[in-house]
């Protein structure tokens, strides 16, 4: 075991040891101890590198277990990611006596109060449903000792930005807090720093990463073809594949067309009702079908074990859109493989991104249902060819009457 977990809590270590790990990541390594010494952290490390543990573990380290006050309070930025965050608290916090609840919009509110009656140590939601508890007078954040921002980019648009500030508002003004994302621009380091005491910034570049085992690679096609590429490519044995589109008008259109083809899909966007999401994410972890279509905002912070192929039916709008939805495979050093499906315009986006990411972007063909290399097609049409033989005119020889 790595010295750097020996310093944590016992219950801490036996989790780490049941979970196979090794070393901590870049972004562990950099966080964890400043966060320990209660500095305010602003963290931004690529999709899929230990974030969410990078402030976890210091977080529950930290905490006073048993029947007291709320200590700990997480905002994340969708359903999803919320019941993720919680299942990890769960999982990390096991032998412990910490005790921990999840608030998400829709869900019911006199289940959640009886929750908060529970008297949990550390909870994680939605802003929207966090502020109306506050509201109501039922969550106090007084005593709350640290204030977690996950996927902050997503949270400090404007639309969620002034709930976030309420909340942080609520709490003491000597509390911690601590901001992460896989992508954190100017702007939302501005305004964290705004609710922020001296900040500490902390960056994880990709040359500080372990070497991608992830392909990048595009296919051509015109846009109405593209759901007829990713039917074939769904049917290639053991595909767990995550299909991104910017609107939901194409991702309905495309989920029709599969279910007229035969081809069973879930899908995930903003009007999926909630017992449908959990029953479509639950499906999808368990190999009921082999493609999850999604919209941005739906599958944001969503962590599938085993995806191995994450498809851009529409190209991603710049590269930290790309980076998010590609960071869904390939995680914790796994394998996996970025397909992008692009008409001749969007091939020239996609490849101003790759330069933008310094990622080695292939392109490739569908052949006979494989994804082959580009010119396959071609170079099997030619050797099939018969050759031309030479043509010999023959005299004809008139017979005698």
């Amino acid at each position: 075991m790595s010295q750097f977990i020996e310093t944590l809590q016992p219950f801490l270590q036996e989790a780490w040891k049941k979970a196979g790990f090794n070393e901590p990541t870049a972004i562990q390594t950099k966080a964890i101890s400043e966060i320990l010494a209660n500095k305010d952290v602003i963290g931004e490390s690529p999709t899929g590198t230990g974030k969410t543990l990078a402030y976890l573990l210091p977080v529950l380290h930290r905490i006073q277990p048993g029947p007291s006050h709320i200590q700990a309070v997480i905002l994340a930025s969708s359903h999803e990611l919320v019941m993720q965050i919680h299942g990890e608290i769960q999982t990390w916090s096991q032998g412990s006596g910490i005790s921990s609840a999840a608030f998400i919009g829709g869900a019911n509110m006199k289940r959640q109060l009886e929750k908060l009656k529970k008297r949990p140590n550390i909870i994680v939601g939605t802003p929207g449903r966090l502020n109306e508890l506050i509201k109501m007078k039922k969550l106090k954040m007084h005593e709350v000792k640290t204030i977690v921002i996950d996927e902050a980019d997503q949270l400090f648009v404007p639309e969620h930005f002034q709930t976030v500030q309420q909340i942080v508002k609520m709490a003491l003004s000597d509390r911690q807090i601590l901001v992460f994302s896989a992508t954190v621009s100017e702007r939302t380091k501005s305004l964290a720093k705004d609710m922020m005491n001296h900040p500490l910034e902390i960056e994880v570049g990709r040359d500080e990463l372990p070497a991608s085992k992830v392909e990048h690679v595009y296919i051509k096609s015109e846009a109405r073809d593209k759901v007829d590429v990713l039917r074939k490519l769904v049917r290639q044995e053991q595909m767990k594949a995550l299909a991104f589109f910017k609107g939901i008008d194409t991702l309905i259109e495309f989920e029709e067309k599969l279910t007229f083809k035969r081809v069973e899909a879930g899908s995930l966007h903003s009007e999926t009702k909630k017992e449908d999401r959990a029953t479509t994410i639950k499906g999808f972890r368990k190999g009921d079908f082999p493609v999850l279509l999604a919209t941005d905002v739906a599958a944001r912070g969503l962590d599938i074990k085993g995806l191995t192929h994450v498809i851009h039916i529409d190209v991603p709008q710049d590269a930290d859109q790309y980076v998010h939805r590609s960071g869904r495979t390939g995680r914790s050093g796994a394998e996996g493989t970025v397909i992008s499906l692009v008409t001749e315009r969007e091939e020239r986006n996609l490849k101003q991104i790759a330069r933008e990411l310094q990622l080695s972007l292939v392109k490739k063909e569908l052949y006979m249902g494989e994804i082959v290399d580009d010119g396959t097609k071609e170079q099997s049409r030619t050797a099939k060819k018969p050759s031309k033989k030479p043509f010999n005119k023959k005299k004809k020889q008139k017979g005698r009457m």
